[in-house]
């Protein structure tokens, strides 16, 4: 089966500042990949890039069999099948929450109302929110809100999820309600690439982990591998610091 996502040698500057240097990655259908690493290593870059809200300076990026940096390609026509979810929610304030879910489907999938909530409300009830359709996002908590993020995602039908540190604005005690979600995903069988600090999710829900600083992968294999036994001096480094923050 073809690869969902097919990165090769994919270079990203800004400015004189160069921040993806020569990234190759594949992602099968039905994986998850975990990407891990140090603040400024290219993760969230390279996340965006996937959906090219960053355009790569060089390289190739293919999304379920489409140059995306083909200056001919039909972006929002890839997008439709791509979901994102960042650390910020990035919900409508003035709507409600059923209505988040909704906006999107109407004016992208020219779904009509009663299908579009339809879709919603089953997606919210899959993150545990059916009982808050009609509250605003100022009546969620951070938890909650991300929640319904993922719920307006999946609502557009993706073949594949992009999660940008999706708990890092999150207080420590609504950290498990968001991951528990996108753990249900994974097992269902979602495509999925999340940028992460959440260690112990990646090593029990990753198919494989990614290892980034610099702007290149140093490190990538089996979760187990990868996070348990690393093979790489720096990576071990970056391990121990997170695994153990007062570690020198």
């Amino acid at each position: 089966m073809n690869a969902v996502v097919e990165i090769t040698d994919l270079h990203k500057s800004f400015g004189p500042r160069e921040v993806l240097r020569g990234v190759d990655l594949t992602v099968a259908p039905g994986e998850v990949v975990c990407v891990i690493g140090p603040s400024g290593s290219g993760k969230s870059t390279l996340l965006r890039c996937v959906n090219q809200l960053e355009h790569a300076t060089a390289g190739s990026v293919r999304v379920l069999g489409t140059e995306i940096n083909d200056p001919d390609v039909d972006i929002d026509a890839v997008r439709q099948h791509v979901g994102m979810v960042f650390q910020s929610f990035n919900l409508f304030t003035h709507q409600t929450v059923l209505e988040n879910c909704t906006v999107a489907q109407r004016k992208v999938l020219r779904r009509s109302k009663a299908e579009a909530e339809k879709v919603a409300l089953e997606n919210l009830a899959r993150v545990g929110l059916a009982d808050r359709a009609g509250a605003t996002p100022s009546q969620l908590s951070g938890g909650q809100q991300q929640r319904v993020a993922i719920a307006r995602a999946l609502s557009m039908d993706p073949a594949l999820m992009l999660f940008d540190e999706p708990t890092s604005a999150l207080d420590p005690e609504l950290v498990g309600e968001v991951l528990a979600v996108m753990r249900e995903l994974a097992e269902g069988g979602m495509t999925m690439i999340v940028v992460t600090h959440e260690m112990a999710f990646a090593r029990d829900v990753a198919d494989r982990v990614v290892f980034m600083d610099g702007g290149t992968i140093l490190e990538e294999g089996p979760a187990d591998q990868v996070i348990g036994t690393p093979r790489e001096p720096r990576t071990r480094e970056f391990l121990d610091r997170v695994l153990d923050p007062t570690h020198r």
